[in-house]
C-alpha cells in the first residue's frame, strides 16, 4: 500500500518555495511531502527531515535516494527541531512544515499497535526506544487518571464508563481487546459520525504515550529561531487538540502587544514576528476526500515570518 500525502498541492504551493531554498521536513512521516519540496527547490535546495519512528525514517531514504546529498534525514521528534538544525546547518531556512498525527504506515502495521482494525501489542510508540506504552497506561494506570486522558485527548464524552470498564477487564493484551471493551462500554456499535467507538479513545492513549501536544507546544516557539525573514511555516493538523494551539501560536505571534486591552499603553514589548497567510484552514476538497478518507480532517495553516 502507497502512503497519501494529504493537501499535498496546498502545502506546496503554502510554502511559496524557490529554487535553491533550504527547508525542514520535521515530520517526515511517508516522506510525500518531503518528495515534493525536494522537486520544487531543485538540485541546489537543502532539505532537513525529521521522524521519531525509525521505520518511517528508513522508508523514507529509500524514497528519497535519488536526492543524495540534499537531504539529511535524522531520527529525531520534532520536539528537538531547534537543536537538531542547527547541528546540521539550518539556522536559516525558507520554510518548515510540520504534518502531525499518525502515520498510514504505521497504522497499516498491527504490530505497532496504533489500530485497532486488526490485533496487535498495546504499544503505541511512535519511537520504539521509548519507555512509556500503551499497555503500561491502560493496564496500571488509575482508573481516574484513564478517564481523564480518554476526556482530555479523546474528548470523548464517555470517558468515565470506558475507564470504569478498561479496569473491570484487566489485564487486557491486545488491541482488539482494548477495542472491544471500550465498544462495549461506549454502547456498541458505530456511531452517526461514522467513526468506530473506540477512535477517540485510541487517540487519547496515542497522544499521551507519544506526548504529542508536548512536542508541539515546544516546537513551534522553536520555528521562529529558525525561519528567515519571508520564509513559511506550514502546520497540518488532524484533530481540534492539534488545530487549536497552532491557530493560537499563529494569532499570538501575529500581534504586536499581548497586554490585556484595558491598559492605556503597551507593556509587554511583544512585537509581531509572524503574518498569518491562511485566515481560516484550507481543508481537503470532496475529490482528495473520496480518494483518501483519512484526509477529511485536516486542516492547513501557514504563515510568514516577518
Amino acid at each position: 500500500m502507497e502512503h497519501t500525502p494529504v493537501l499535498l498541492t496546498q502545502t506546496i504551493a503554502g510554502l511559496a518555495l524557490d529554487l535553491g531554498a533550504t527547508c525542514i521536513d520535521a515530520t517526515l512521516g511517508g516522506g510525500g511531502h518531503a518528495e515534493a519540496i525536494l522537486e520544487a527547490i531543485g538540485p541546489q535546495g537543502r532539505l532537513l527531515g525529521l521522524d521519531a519512528d525509525p521505520e518511517a525514517l528508513a522508508r523514507v531514504q529509500t524514497r528519497l535516494a535519488r536526492f543524495a546529498g540534499q537531504a539529511i534525514l535524522v531520527q529525531a521528534n520534532f520536539r528537538d527541531i531547534g537543536a537538531v538544525a542547527v547541528a546540521n546547518g539550518f539556522t536559516r531556512v525558507d520554510a518548515i512544515l510540520m504534518d502531525l498525527g499518525v502515520s498510514s504506515y504505521q497504522l497499516w502495521d498491527a504490530e505497532r499497535g496504533f489500530s485497532f482494525t486488526a490485533p496487535g501489542p498495546l504499544d503505541m510508540r511512535m519511537d520504539p526506544h521509548m519507555e512509556l506504552t500503551a499497555d503500561e497506561i491502560v493496564n496500571t494506570w488509575p482508573q481516574d487518571d484513564l478517564a481523564d486522558i480518554v476526556y482530555r485527548y479523546g474528548e470523548e464524552p464517555r470517558s468515565r464508563r470506558i475507564a470504569r470498564a478498561i479496569v473491570a477487564a484487566r489485564p487486557l493484551h491486545t488491541t482488539a481487546e482494548l477495542a472491544e471493551v471500550i465498544a462495549k462500554a461506549a454502547g456498541g456499535g458505530r456511531e452517526r459520525s461514522r467513526i468506530h467507538p473506540a477512535t477517540r479513545s485510541f487517540q487519547a492513549f496515542r497522544i499521551a504515550v507519544n506526548d504529542e501536544l508536548g512536542a508541539l507546544e515546544s516546537a513551534l516557539p522553536q520555528t521562529l529561531a529558525l525561519l528567515a525573514s519571508g520564509g513559511r511555516l506550514a502546520v497540518i493538523t488532524f484533530h481540534s487538540l492539534e488545530d487549536r494551539p497552532v491557530k493560537q501560536f499563529m494569532q499570538r505571534e501575529a500581534r504586536h502587544c499581548l497586554c490585556p486591552p484595558d491598559l492605556p499603553a503597551c507593556r509587554c514589548g511583544h512585537k509581531a514576528q509572524l503574518r498569518i497567510m491562511t485566515r481560516k484552514p484550507i481543508q481537503p476538497d470532496e475529490g482528495e476526500i473520496a480518494a483518501n478518507p483519512r484526509s477529511r480532517s485536516a486542516k492547513l495553516r501557514t504563515a510568514e515570518r516577518l
